[in-house]
């Protein structure tokens, strides 16, 4: 189900209490993965955002701890990347307000940065050593990259609070054939063994609330800014919020 239309997908899908399955131990699906509204519909995977910096191109030590450090006078004038589709920008929203994220995005313009749009073009050039520092990228996607430099010179550093979306929204569609065959599946991706396929395949993609997951151990003891089931509706008008506070072009609207 996609994000940005995530109500309308919800149209389709069976209403089937997951939810209450889960809380009964019918399923064995962690509660905090099932939409506590729709009750039938499951987050499997979630993402993180953090902070990517080439060690040959800037020293450690100037690669910023918080995101404030961002708006420090030395990293002004073309001297780190922002992705215009702000993913992490929208999840602080849920930890930091509308407010602070709007301000901090008008500030970051004011930084001149480098616009970009896709983490692995962007990253792909950072690991070429063509840019040195990510405000945000994709935590599945610098591993990727870290991996196979052959330096080993791409860092990925998680910064607090921690951006994370959840991801790979599913449900049992309205139409399904089998709908108690696709409740084991969901069920199973669920458990840690389907979150260890995740994890290797997709990859570094399973749910934070996964126990025993690998971005559960990534966040573990960490201060997190999710952006929670009852603030999918807000999404789109987040982005549009961001995009605008970072002075990019609005499409005009045709009458």
């Amino acid at each position: 189900m996609s994000r940005d239309l995530y109500n309308e997908f919800a149209e389709h899908i069976k209403k089937i209490d997951i939810l209450g399955m889960a809380e009964h131990k019918v399923l064995a699906i962690p509660t905090a993965m099932i939409d506590p509204n729709k009750r039938n519909i499951v987050a499997e995977a979630s993402a993180i955002q953090v902070v990517v910096y080439n060690k040959d191109l800037i020293s450690p030590e100037k690669v910023p701890n918080t995101w404030e450090d961002f708006l420090k006078p030395e990293l002004k004038g073309r001297k780190f990347l922002i992705d215009i589709r702000p993913h992490g920008m929208v999840s602080l929203v849920a930890g930091l307000g509308e407010a602070w994220v709007k301000n901090y995005a008008s500030r970051l313009k004011d930084q001149e940065p480098i616009w970009v749009r896709g983490y692995a073009r962007a990253l792909a050039a950072m690991s070429a050593g063509e840019y040195a520092l990510h405000q945000q990228a994709n935590y599945q996607s610098c591993v990727e990259v870290a991996e196979k430099h052959p330096k080993k010179s791409i860092v990925c550093k998680v910064i607090e609070p921690v951006p994370v979306r959840l991801i790979e929204l599913l449900g049992v569609t309205i139409s399904a054939v089998n709908p108690y065959a696709a409740l084991l599946w969901l069920e199973f991706q669920a458990t840690p063994t389907g979150q260890r396929i995740i994890d290797k395949y997709e990859p570094l993609k399973s749910s934070v609330y996964g126990p025993g997951s690998e971005l559960a151990k990534v966040t573990e003891g960490k201060k997190l800014s999710i952006d929670k089931w009852d603030s999918f509706a807000q999404i789109p008008g987040w982005y549009d919020m961001i995009e605008r506070a970072f002075g990019l072009p609005q499409a005009e609207k045709l009458r």
